[in-house]
């Protein structure tokens, strides 16, 4: 089954806000066992509006439409709405009567332009907002589904998990979609599609291989689309768990997981501490850590070292190295590690220290050359890595490959 999603409302054309709304709305529908042909964001204009709808309704089985269904003259989807489906306008007591009770309490006069959030469309079956003002509507022409729901994201979840999607479920019965994703790191997208070639060819018909890179790793998904769904799921799993053991140095995990969390889990279940020394990352590496839940069972703290006078005051680099090699390099590096570590009194330690860009680099230290050390109660060691001319890529490089470091140390060390 065909879906197509809309985003209505001039703020997010001229860049105000960001679309969220159609990227959750697109996995949900996916999930539900549809295929997404398109998605778009038009104006607060009724012939876009009008135009835009149709040729989508023409096209796909089911339309679902967010935004403009606010009180102000601008919001004008449910003025075009009823234009196009007929009947005029008319009031739905429910939400007139659950409107008046949310405003009196909150204390916001029950004037004209709130009364108006409950005008629906006369063809238009309504969805309640318990969370909102404004009500979601369903339509229905020539055995297509169009839903007209509140662009404000937490009431637009709300709607489409309580009411639309549970409807298009009884409305469109059809086999499910089954997605599952698995997270590399390490490996460019060409040199992984050649390492795994044949286990790519090798896959059955019905399962389809997507690449979806970044700059801090490559997401590999699987999908089934139209079947039963428990057979073919079991199927990913078989075909991950050989995946696991043709890259295992570059396999991370799956899903939600990342080098951040899958490493702050070995940490945790060993018992062991990490301390950071920044320079060049900025503290980048250590929001990877602290952003989430659990961080101070592991992560004991760090220090941004950004000027050499803090490299060599506070975590004891030898100003003469400093002098003789410059802030970019292997001996700067591991000693900022070593300091950390010491400071912190961590089992493990992480140091960054490079030319982020996109001045500031030399003939021998170009922009993005960055040194990654790592201090481990056994000794320490560092890489030298060169990545691009954009900034924040090599902040977001620096810190995965720094993580990266800290992963295959503590891998290699649970294989002892």
């Amino acid at each position: 089954m065909k879906a197509e999603i809309i985003t209505i409302g001039d703020e997010i054309l001229i860049g105000q806000i960001i679309d969220t709304n159609s990227a959750w709305i697109a996995e949900q529908l996916n999930t539900a066992g549809f295929t997404v042909l398109r998605k778009f964001s038009i104006g607060d204009d009724r012939t876009e509006i009008r135009d835009t709808i149709n040729e989508a309704l023409h096209r796909s089985e089911a339309v679902i439409v967010t935004g403009g269904l606010g009180p102000t003259k601008d919001d004008i989807t449910k003025l075009t709405l009823a234009e196009m489906f007929g009947g005029g306008m008319v009031r739905d007591e429910e939400t007139y009567e659950r409107n008046r009770r949310i405003l009196e309490a909150r204390g916001i006069e029950y004037n004209d332009l709130n009364k108006g959030q409950s005008l629906v469309p006369a063809q238009a079956t309504v969805l309640q907002n318990l969370h909102g003002t404004a009500p979601g509507m369903w339509f229905e022409r020539d055995g297509h589904v169009l839903v007209s729901l509140p662009g404000v994201p937490f009431e637009m979840k709300e709607l489409m998990n309580g009411e639309v999607l549970p409807r298009l479920e009884k409305r469109f019965r059809h086999g499910k979609v089954i997605h599952k994703t698995a997270i590399t790191f390490g490996l460019a997208e060409s040199v992984l599609a050649a390492t795994i070639s044949d286990w790519e060819d090798a896959l059955p018909d019905y399962l389809h291989l997507a690449y979806l890179p970044s700059p801090a790793q490559i997401r590999l998904r699987l999908s089934a689309y139209d079947i039963e769904g428990r057979e073919e799921a079991a199927e990913i799993d078989r075909r991950f768990a050989t995946l696991e053991k043709l890259i295992p140095e570059h396999f991370i995990g799956y899903g939600d997981d990342t080098l951040a969390s899958v490493t702050a889990s070995t940490l945790s279940s060993r018992g062991n501490t990490l301390a950071v020394a920044e320079s060049c990352t900025g503290g980048a590496l250590s929001a990877c850590f602290t952003s989430m839940p659990g961080a101070s069972e592991y992560f004991l703290g760090s220090v941004v070292s950004y000027s050499n006078e803090v490299k060599a005051s506070v975590l004891g680099v030898s100003r003469a190295d400093l002098a003789a090699y410059g802030a970019v390099s292997e001996q700067v590096a591991r000693q900022m590690a070593e300091g950390v570590r010491r400071l912190c009194g961590s089992d493990y330690a992480l140091a960054t220290t490079g030319v982020a860009g996109p001045s500031g680099g030399s003939p021998d230290k170009p922009v993005g050359t960055v040194w990654i050390a790592l201090a481990t109660p056994d000794g320490t060691t560092a890489r030298l890595f060169t990545f691009a001319k954009l900034r924040a890529q090599n902040i977001e490089r620096a810190s995965a490959n720094a993580i990266n470091m800290l992963r295959l140390h503590l891998l290699d060390a649970s294989k002892r």
